[in-house]
């Protein structure tokens, strides 16, 4: 279709079911408030001022492996061939790790052997399906326990269900945690299992606190939150979430602070979005959910009477650029210079259109440039 039979705003899905009694009660911290993990405790890093970390969401899926196979074999030859921003030194998973309900018998094969190769830590936040629970399974368990295994020990160590695999778990102290770097604050929210997402009190609390203590470190440090359930999105499947606007801008409005990026997966395709704030700050909302689930969600045609762009909420954002053909993955850097610090993403996708063939060499769809 062409591109500009397309909505290039954010769009919201009419006539949507009301889930919110999905919502769970999350599980207790694993870690310390305020729940930081260093990353120069999982990994020593080369440089003091600059960041270099892979991101993608929704790598899982229950049929073809196909295409998380051949995203993480390209960010494989990345960390293996280096270009001029360096070497990926971790990767960030947005959520969706595992279809459809979070079951400790599916990592093995929809996390552990398909990241068998990669070669730097792993980190995450859970989406709605790593949280969910499949009521029919025969072993009872509780919302993201298999999750917490992995992500949330207390020590790194050989994962019982991970046959076997050489990736230990991970020591993230809690669903919502930050990851501290010398360059940027990487602000994790968990947004439970509903399709819109849903955050209580208490976690919004600790938000709040989160980005004051960033404020006071914005001259040496950028700012990036993440969270899985996309805020505004222009797909047919999921559209743009109320509940994540609401939340997020009434947080932002409380405390007068903006981060300086937010990315979000939920939505399996890659969209770019920009939204003005008051007193001439640009914030780039990117979703990155085409990590591999092998079902992409196309952007909503104009002419779709299923969707609306007619919510004030929805004002001041427009869609820059996006990707719903294709799957791939985000590479970010962060650098540290005299005149401050700069934030660059390149988002690649793997060829999957007939006269390309697979195999062949990733393509560089879309970069951006923040400058802090």
């Amino acid at each position: 279709m062409n591109p500009a039979q397309k909505y290039s705003t954010p769009v919201l899905k009419k006539n949507v079911p009301d889930d919110s009694g999905k919502f769970l009660p999350l599980p207790k911290a694993t870690g310390l408030f305020p729940f930081h993990l260093d990353v120069q405790d999982i990994r020593k890093l080369g440089s003091q001022n600059k960041l270099v970390f892979h991101m993608l969401g929704d790598t899982g899926g229950l049929r073809s492996a196909d295409f998380q196979r051949e995203v993480v074999s390209e960010m494989v030859r990345q960390y293996q061939q280096p270009d001029e921003h360096g070497k990926p030194q971790f990767l960030y998973h947005l959520g969706d790790i595992v279809y459809n309900h979070g079951e400790w018998e599916e990592y093995e094969r929809q996390f552990f052997k398909p990241f068998q190769h990669y070669p730097a830590p792993i980190f995450a936040i859970p989406g709605n399906h790593d949280a969910d629970v499949n009521p029919d399974n025969p072993a009872v368990y509780s919302s993201l326990d298999a999750f917490r295994a992995v992500f949330c020990d207390s020590s790194p160590r050989t994962v019982t269900f991970s046959g076997n695999a050489e990736r230990k778990s991970m020591v993230q102290p809690n669903l919502y945690w930050s990851l501290i770097t010398p360059v940027a604050r990487i602000i994790g929210l968990y947004g439970n299992v509903t399709k819109f997402g849903k955050i209580e009190a208490e976690q919004r609390r600790w938000l709040v606190a989160e980005l004051q203590a960033a404020n006071l470190e914005r001259k040496e440090k950028a700012v990036v939150l993440c969270v899985h359930h996309a805020p505004y999105s222009a797909d047919i499947n999921h559209g743009s979430s109320l509940e994540m606007i609401r939340f997020l801008e009434g947080v932002f409005a409380e405390t007068g602070i903006v981060p300086d990026v937010v990315f979000s997966g939920h939505v399996h395709n890659y969209q770019r979005f920009a939204k003005d704030y008051p007193g001439g700050k640009t914030v780039p909302y990117i979703v990155a959910g085409g990590g591999g689930y092998d079902e992409l969600h196309p952007v909503a045609s104009l002419t779709d009477n299923r969707f609306s762009a007619d919510n004030p909420l929805l004002d001041g954002v427009r869609l820059v650029n996006y990707c719903d053909r294709r799957h791939g993955f985000l590479k970010i850097s962060i650098e540290k210079e005299a005149g401050g610090i700069t934030l660059k993403g390149a988002f690649y996708t793997i060829p999957e259109d007939e006269n390309t063939g697979r195999g062949a060499s990733v393509k560089l769809a879309d970069e951006f440039v923040i400058n802090l």
